[in-house]
């Protein structure tokens, strides 16, 4: 006697396990990549700063001594060495209506606006506080 079935078993054995394992483990990935872009990326706060700039370690001497980075989400771009983190902080200013061709550090976007020196930042992260 002939059964029929309009569901078939397919078999993958191992190859096929670890396929839909490896799947899982991508589709997850994706969707952390998205849901962390949509919090702090593009549109969140980012504390652009330069490598030995003296006013930049003045806002990073107040991170440390307030735990900001602890209390704040935002993101920080070394612009010196950087240059990917240059064009985007030329973008940002350009957005606020700055000259792009002599932007200073350390330099804040606040997700809607740009700060530009150790008090006006140091007074932004207070208020956040």
């Amino acid at each position: 006697m002939m059964q029929f079935s309009l569901f078939r078993r397919r078999s993958g054995g191992i190859p096929g396990m670890v396929l839909g394992v490896v799947g899982v483990v991508a589709l997850l990935a994706v969707l952390f990549f998205f849901a962390r872009a949509s919090v702090g990326g593009g549109k969140g706060i980012i504390f652009f700063f330069g490598n030995g700039c003296p006013h930049c370690e003045i806002v990073e001497k107040y991170f440390a001594d307030n735990r900001v980075e602890e209390k704040v989400m935002f993101e920080k771009k070394e612009v010196y060495y950087n240059k990917k983190n240059q064009r985007e902080m030329a973008a940002h200013a350009k957005t606020c209506g700055l000259p792009t061709d002599n932007i200073g550090v350390p330099f804040l976007w606040t997700g809607s606006g740009c700060l530009i020196g150790d008090k006006d930042i140091i007074d932004f992260f207070q208020k956040k506080l």
